[in-house]
């Protein structure tokens, strides 16, 4: 058979993408790791009981702040490594800079502290459990957002999982803040950047093995 009879063979019936395939497909995707990461956090841990009082001081609104920019950033990131020989662009900047200003805020916080107050501020109550809580609450959305990027044809596998991971990590950490009593920025640059880590090296380390097509 000649190059273009199986060019030919190949294109028949084939129709064109439609350009608003990868919203469809990533809309569902956060859909899922949000409703997925709060119906978690709700069965296992149910929000903190003071949720009302402090959901609108600058604290709050700072911790939810982290995840939320660092979501907006892997979204980009992954959408666009969702796509062959697509680059990061910029989107590492996203990334990258609320955890710069969170250690940088945290560092304020514990030196500005008593030394016997220090402590507590980087390690709160909960940092033997907090990673892997936020570890778990990515399940639904490790999944979802996995099959979203595989389906649009990702050609760098280990950075496209890493950037799936982190997205679906920093969700879970939106939800999990709604549960969290930790109020120290010490405490999130350290313990809620490393459960979001965490899962990102997961997908990275399965990416060549989930996402290969």
């Amino acid at each position: 058979m000649k190059t273009e009879e199986l060019v030919d063979l190949l294109a028949t019936g084939a129709e064109p993408v439609s350009r608003d395939t990868a919203a469809r497909r990533f809309t569902l995707a956060l859909l899922v790791a949000a409703l997925g990461a709060l119906l978690l956090m709700q069965w296992k841990f149910g929000l903190r009981p003071d949720l009302a009082s402090v959901a609108y001081t600058g604290l709050f609104l700072a911790k939810i702040a982290l995840p939320t920019c660092i979501a907006i950033g892997a979204l980009i990131a992954t959408t666009r490594l969702s796509r062959p020989g697509a680059k990061i662009g910029r989107a590492q900047l996203l990334v990258g800079m609320p955890i710069a200003l969170v250690w940088l805020a945290g560092a304020i916080f514990v030196c500005m502290a008593e030394p016997q107050d220090r402590p507590l501020l980087l390690f709160g109550m909960s940092w033997r459990t907090c990673p892997f809580n936020i570890l778990m609450l990515s399940i639904p959305g490790f999944i979802a957002v996995f099959v979203a990027v595989k389906s649009l044809a990702p050609t760098n596998l280990r950075l496209a999982g890493a950037s799936a991971g982190l997205l679906s990590s920093s969700i879970a950490t939106i939800a999990y803040c709604l549960h969290c009593p930790e109020m120290s920025p010490a405490f999130w640059s350290i313990w809620y950047v490393l459960g979001m880590v965490l899962v990102a090296a997961l997908g990275a380390a399965l990416g060549p093995k989930l996402l290969r097509w």
